[in-house]
């Protein structure tokens, strides 16, 4: 087949162009800027365009699907072109469907835990040998790419985004997949500058619950009210119910064990919310015909998806661990993790404001309490994000009584967060560092090299 993508820059985009040009399809594609690391892995696989831009021309009528990611606009050149050639045009999703219409559709969904529980999904079938094609958020440890498309593998792990589909379908993205195993592992409203209101927001869910075929089955969390409710609501008797909440565990010596039917098995990873994603995760696999014990066995050695709880840094005395948490719900869970995990360390968590989301004043409220467990918090914007997305400038002093804590410092400049966290004590501390952006790019590598030089002096 040959293929074309309007957008390939996309960090979902390109992974997908990278997995049909290895499953031997001839793949073009075109964008107005393509950042790192798209950038050097389109260029590895040869996919890197020439030139940016929109270019009509590389539309024909020999193309056999044209691709369009969410950076298109709906009257992007190259897409208008396509439609008047009356070529067959695709959203991501409904392509990744398209490609999956004859397997086993796992579609794990939900406000957190998506990109945790797929990964330990499939890094759980990577080690038991079953064989699955998959689309996952985040780079995995093993795995060459983030999308994989074969024709013989019997199911399609896919992550489940409640994001629109295309500038042309505003459908959530998991509306497409037609799972037959679904997942949903929390609610909590987000993506506030497209579901204007929860209800909104959770009719989104509601319509995923609808979507899974007839007779299939949908694992949830029983601990989250919200999902409980929908389930219970939604569901009747087209499904297969399978519930779930947080398995027995200790922790001893910064290290925490399951236990499960008598045995303990030490864990990688920790925190209450992803030992509820370890169980998500446990009953996806038994759907796969991987049992408890197996699950258990190759999950011991799981470090965690990419900016995921990552530790960058420890010396015994001073720990560096970064997470990709930014919503209300994923910020409180993570600052809360990390203090059951390290009792005794100073804790400073340090958080951006990176999203839509986040940086809406009215939304601010919601963080109220979610940096509690921290000894000491420090929130981070950018007025250049804040231009981007359109948004006024936030006063510090808002933001700071959002967050309805005592000891929280509230920062919008990258050297003021430089000199911050350069000039003061590391000793017996963990710095948590919270973020989907950059920090307005700050050096963090920078940072940890030479807090590790002054611990070596």
């Amino acid at each position: 087949m040959n293929v074309h993508f309007i957008a390939i820059g996309g960090s979902a985009m390109h992974n997908l162009a990278i997995a049909l040009k290895l499953k031997g399809y001839r793949v073009s594609g075109s964008d107005d800027e393509v950042f790192e690391p798209s950038r050097s892995r389109l260029l590895n696989h040869e996919l890197l365009p020439v030139a940016t831009g929109w270019f009509p021309e590389k539309i024909h009528k020999g193309l056999d699907a044209v691709i369009v990611g969410m950076h298109a606009k709906a009257d992007n050149p190259e897409l208008l072109k396509a439609q008047s050639l009356g070529l067959s045009v695709y959203s991501y999703p409904e392509f990744l469907y398209r490609q999956s219409e004859h397997k086993t559709r796992i579609v794990i969904g939900g406000s957190h835990g998506k990109t945790s529980i797929t990964s330990m999904l499939l890094h759980v079938m990577q080690r038991c040998q079953v064989d699955t094609d998959y689309m996952v958020g985040a780079q995995l440890e093993g795995f060459q790419v983030m999308v994989r498309l074969t024709d013989e593998a019997p199911f399609m792990v896919m992550e489940g985004d409640e994001y629109p589909s295309s500038p042309m379908d505003p459908r959530p993205k998991f509306h497409l997949y037609r799972p037959h195993i679904a997942l949903i592992s929390g609610i909590s409203w987000d993506h506030i500058n497209v579901f204007k209101t929860f209800e909104d927001y959770l009719e989104q869910f509601r319509k995923f619950i609808q979507c899974a075929e007839d007779g299939g089955k949908l694992i949830y969390c029983i601990d989250d009210e919200q999902v409980k409710r929908l389930v219970e609501e939604t569901a009747g008797d087209r499904l297969h119910l399978f519930p779930y909440g947080l398995p027995e565990y200790t922790i001893d010596k910064g290290i925490t064990h399951i236990i499960f039917e008598g045995k303990s098995y030490p864990l990688q990873i920790f925190g209450r919310h992803n030992l509820l994603n370890l169980n998500a995760a446990r009953l996806l696999a038994l759907q796969t015909g991987i049992s408890n014990e197996m699950f258990f066995e190759a999950i011991v050695d799981f470090k965690g998806a990419s900016k995921r709880m990552e530790l960058l840094y420890n010396n015994g005395s001073t720990m560096v661990i970064r997470d990709f948490a930014h919503a209300p719900s994923k910020l409180r869970a993570t600052v809360e993790a990390v203090r059951e995990q390290f009792p005794s360390k100073h804790l400073v968590a340090c958080m951006e404001l990176h999203t839509y989301s986040s940086l809406s004043e009215h939304f601010l409220s919601h963080y109220a309490g979610c940096m509690d467990a921290a000894d000491e918090a420090i929130v981070f914007y950018s007025p250049h994000a804040l231009a981007l997305k359109k948004l006024p400038m936030l006063d510090p002093n808002k933001v700071a009584g959002a967050f309805q804590k005592e000891r929280i410092r509230v920062i919008h400049d990258k050297e003021k967060l430089e000199e911050v966290l350069y000039h003061r004590s590391v000793s017996d501390s963990c710095f948590l560092m919270m973020s989907s952006g950059s920090f307005g790019g700050f050096d963090m590598h920078a940072w940890i090299r030479r807090i590790a030089f002054d611990g070596n002096q």
